[in-house]
C-alpha cells in the first residue's frame, strides 16, 4: 500500500505543483524576493519545459490572486481564429462524428463534433500573454528574471520525472494523425518515435529561443511579432486558420471570481467560459442538506448534486463576451434549493434546469506577506493539437475541441469566441478571511475533485495534504462510476452504491481521478501546503 504524506509547513512562503523542478524555481523565485505572483509565474513557465504532454507555451491560463484584502481572476483564454465556422468545420471533416467532445463528460449531444488534433480546434494561446498581464499587475522582480529555470532546462536537459514519462506514453499511444502540420511533432517531442523514459536525459533548445523572446519582450513578440509571423506562415502553409491578425488581437480578461457558501466557508471560481460553476453548483446544492457520516449516502450525494452541476454547466457556458449566460442565475439560492429538490436515493442521469439569467497543470503559492496565488494552464489533451511551430519547439493547444456543433447552442463554435474551458483555479475563504488556493487538474474531474476536496477540509478538518490523499471517485456519464481501490475498501461501499443504481467500477490507474494541490494559511502563521500523492507533486517552503 501507498504511505499517506505528511503535509508540508512553512513559516514565510510555499510552492505546491505537479513536478519537483518547476517547484524548485518558484521556490528559488520567493527566496531571491520575489513575491507569490513573481513565483507562479516562474513555476509555470517551468512546467511547459518539464512536464509539456500537459501543458506548453501553445496553451492558456486561469489563475486567482489574493492581494491581501480581497480576490482577482484572471482568464488568458485566447479566442478561435476569425475564418473559424460551423460550415468551415463541417466541410473539412465531412460531418462525420469525433470522438473527443466526450472528454467533457456529462449530457453532450449527438451528431458532428470538434475534431481533437490538428489546426480546426486551435484557439490563441492565452498562457504568455497571461504571464505577462499578471507580472505587471502584481510581479516585483524583471519579468525576464522569472524564465531562467525554463530556460536552462530547455536549452541544456533535464531528467524527466517518472510521472511525466508515464503521461507522455500514454500520449503518444493515442493514434497519430498525418499531414504536413504534424511533421514537425516527431521531432520535438518523441526520441526515436517513442516518448522519454523516467530519468532520461531531454532538452528543447527551440523552446528556449521562444522562452528568450518571450522574456526579452514582455510576450509581444508571440502575437505581433517574429512568432506571430511564423505562425501566420505556418498556418497559411499547412491548411490553419490562425492568422497574425488573430494573435495581434488577442487580450486577456481581467474578471471577478464568484463565490457559494459552503458550511460557513465560501468557494470562489472564476466565472465562464470555465466550468467552474459546475462545482459552485454542487456545492451549493449539498450545502442545503445536513451532513452524512455513511460513506454511501455521502459519495451518492455528491455524484449526483456533480451531475446536475455538470448538466448546468454543458447546457449554459460559453463565452459570456458572445452570449448571455446566466451565471447569477445558476449560483442563485432559490434555484439551488430546486436542484436540491431532485436528488432521490437513485442514481439519475441530470438534466440542465432553466435558471433566471443575469491535459493540465496547476500550482498554488504563498509569500511571508500574505499573497496567494491559484494557477491552472494547459494545452488541454495530451500535447494539444499537436501542432508543433517549426523552429520554436512549442505545441499548439486544441482547446477548440470544447466547442459544440449543436446549432443555437450558446457554446456553438464561431469565430473571434472562447470556448468551453474545463480548466479551473479554486479558492477557499471562511467569513471573507482567506483559507487558500487549491485546484485539482483533469478535464471534467476538475469540479468534482474540487467537491471531493473542498468536502474533506471543511466537512471532516482534513489538512490539505490529508485531503489530497483521499480516496476519490470520477463520475463521466449515465451512471457509471468510477472508484479509486482505497475507497472501494471501505466495507459496503460498493454494494451501497449499485444498489442505489450506480454502475460501479473499481479502476486502478491514478491520472482518472485528477492531480491536485492545495495550500491553506496555518492559525499560527505560515503556510500548510499538500502536494498530489498519486503523481510527482512537490510541496516546497521556506
Amino acid at each position: 500500500m501507498a504511505y499517506p504524506r505528511s503535509a508540508l509547513f512553512a513559516p514565510h512562503g510555499a510552492v505546491s505543483t505537479s513536478h519537483p523542478l518547476a517547484a524548485a524555481a518558484g521556490l528559488a523565485v520567493l527566496r531571491r524576493g520575489g513575491n507569490a505572483v513573481d513565483a507562479a509565474l516562474a513555476t509555470a513557465i517551468t512546467l511547459t519545459v518539464v512536464q509539456p504532454p500537459s501543458n506548453d507555451i501553445g496553451g492558456d491560463l486561469f489563475a486567482i490572486v489574493w492581494d491581501g484584502d480581497r480576490l482577482h481572476g484572471l482568464a488568458a483564454a485566447g479566442r478561435s481564429p476569425a475564418g473559424l465556422t460551423r460550415e468551415v468545420v463541417l466541410a473539412a471533416t465531412g460531418g462525420m462524428a469525433a470522438e473527443p467532445v466526450a472528454a467533457l463528460g456529462g449530457a453532450q449531444a449527438s451528431g458532428p463534433a470538434m475534431p481533437a488534433r490538428g489546426w480546426l480546434p486551435v484557439t490563441v494561446p492565452g498562457a504568455p500573454a497571461g504571464w505577462r498581464d499578471l507580472h505587471d499587475r502584481f510581479g516585483v522582480l524583471p519579468f525576464a528574471d522569472l524564465f531562467a529555470d525554463a530556460v536552462g532546462y530547455a536549452e541544456h536537459g533535464h531528467p524527466v520525472s517518472t510521472g511525466t514519462a508515464a503521461t507522455w506514453a500514454r500520449a503518444l499511444a493515442q493514434p497519430v494523425p498525418t499531414g504536413a502540420e504534424f511533421t514537425e511533432f516527431d521531432r520535438v517531442f518523441t526520441v526515436a518515435g517513442r516518448a522519454p523514459r523516467a530519468g532520461g536525459r531531454w532538452r528543447n533548445p527551440a523552446a528556449a529561443r521562444t522562452l528568450r523572446l518571450i522574456a526579452a519582450t514582455g510576450a509581444e513578440d508571440f502575437y505581433r511579432g517574429a512568432i506571430a509571423a511564423a505562425l501566420d506562415g505556418h498556418a497559411a502553409r499547412t491548411g490553419g486558420l490562425l492568422t497574425a491578425a488573430d494573435l495581434a488581437a488577442h487580450t486577456s480578461t481581467w474578471v471577478d471570481p464568484v463565490s457559494v457558501r459552503y458550511r460557513g466557508h465560501e468557494v470562489w471560481e472564476l466565472p465562464p467560459p470555465g466550468q467552474g460553476l459546475a462545482a459552485l453548483q454542487a456545492l451549493g446544492v449539498l450545502d442545503g442538506l445536513d451532513p452524512v457520516v455513511d460513506p454511501v449516502d455521502r459519495v451518492h450525494r455528491q455524484v449526483e448534486a456533480v451531475k446536475l452541476g455538470f448538466a448546468d454547466a454543458h447546457a449554459h457556458v460559453a463565452d459570456p463576451e458572445r452570449v448571455d449566460v446566466p451565471t447569477a442565475g445558476l449560483l442563485d439560492p432559490g434555484y439551488l434549493a430546486a436542484r436540491r429538490a431532485l436528488l432521490t436515493d437513485r442514481a439519475g442521469v441530470p438534466v440542465a434546469g432553466t435558471p433566471e439569467r443575469g491535459g493540465t497543470v496547476y500550482l498554488c503559492t504563498a509569500d511571508a506577506d500574505g499573497l496567494m496565488v491559484s494557477l491552472i494552464q494547459s494545452t488541454y489533451l495530451g500535447f494539444g493539437s499537436r501542432v508543433v511551430l517549426p523552429g520554436y519547439g512549442f505545441a499548439l493547444q486544441n482547446r477548440g475541441t470544447g466547442f459544440r456543433l449543436d446549432p443555437g447552442h450558446p457554446n456553438l463554435v464561431g469565430p473571434a469566441k472562447r470556448p468551453f474551458h474545463t480548466i479551473i483555479p479554486g479558492f477557499l475563504t471562511r467569513d471573507g478571511a482567506p483559507v487558500g488556493p487549491f485546484g485539482v487538474m483533469g478535464g471534467h474531474m476538475q469540479p468534482q475533485g474540487h467537491v471531493q476536496l473542498v468536502a474533506a477540509t471543511v466537512d471532516d478538518g482534513r489538512d490539505p495534504q490529508a485531503a489530497l490523499d483521499a480516496p476519490r471517485w470520477y463520475w463521466h456519464a449515465g451512471r457509471t462510476l468510477l472508484v479509486e481501490p482505497a475507497l472501494a475498501a471501505e466495507p459496503g461501499l460498493v454494494a451501497g452504491l449499485r444498489a442505489r443504481g450506480h454502475e460501479v467500477t473499481v479502476a486502478d490507474e491514478p491520472s482518472v481521478f485528477g492531480y491536485g494541490q492545495a495550500l491553506w494559511r496555518a492559525p499560527a502563521g505560515g503556510w500548510v501546503v499538500g502536494a498530489e500523492p498519486r503523481v510527482d507533486g512537490a510541496a516546497l517552503g521556506y
